[in-house]
């Protein structure tokens, strides 16, 4: 019998080559930057920023004094983790409002980037059908923030590199009212499923101490 040789179609090598670089990138280790601040803990102010989002429209911490804000740094956007970080705050956005909680998320991606990833979360299947709608008229339901000079990644300390990139690690601040950072949380793979509705009972958490205090 004879031996047939395998060649792979020109599509289908470039497909495995994007998949062995992503399993590159996921397992070069990552390196905290030079310049990065402390990261800010429980108690401390939290670093101010003014930042545009993904619709050019510009955004301070400042604007948001008197509410509770979720700052959620995430590494890169349209990548699997951050879609899943994504999918779930925007599941969940009504009951942070209820919460009387802003959500802001910040890559060092840039604004079109941002864009493009608002366009393709109204397309996941993650999503329901109702918000894959809302998201297509009106756009994601909070702000994704360009940190494209790096600045406020470091204000936070969450600056990191991975290989040749540089990039957020994926930490999210929760900060009061005040303005002053509630908890600090490092969302490891084994968190991000479940991290949203964390967030939702910490808040729910902070309150009712508050209200006994």
């Amino acid at each position: 019998m004879r031996s047939q040789s395998f060649r792979l179609k020109p599509i289908h090598a470039l497909l495995a080559f994007a998949v062995m670089a992503l399993i590159a990138l996921a397992v070069t280790a990552a390196e905290p930057v030079a310049g990065n601040a402390p990261i800010p803990e429980a108690g401390a102010v939290a670093p101010q920023f003014s930042l545009v989002d993904q619709n050019g429209k510009t955004h301070k911490l400042a604007d948001y004094k008197g509410k509770w804000v979720v700052v959620y740094f995430y590494p890169k956007d349209q990548t699997p983790g951050c879609t899943t970080q994504a999918c779930q705050f925007t599941e969940n956005v009504f009951a942070f409002r209820k919460a009387g909680a802003q959500i802001l998320g910040v890559s060092v991606d840039d604004a079109n980037s941002h864009k493009a990833f608002e366009a393709a979360l109204s397309k996941n299947a993650k999503i329901s059908g109702e918000n894959q709608k809302l998201i297509e008229e009106h756009g994601l339901p909070f702000p994704l923030l360009a940190d494209s000079t790096f600045a406020t990644a470091k204000s936070y300390g969450v600056l990191i590199q991975r290989g040749t990139a540089t990039m957020a690690s994926r930490d999210t601040f929760l900060i009061d009212p005040n303005g002053k950072v509630a908890k600090h949380y490092s969302v490891t793979p084994d968190k991000l499923e479940g991290h949203s509705t964390e967030l939702l009972a910490d808040i729910e958490a902070f309150k009712a101490a508050a209200k006994k205090s």
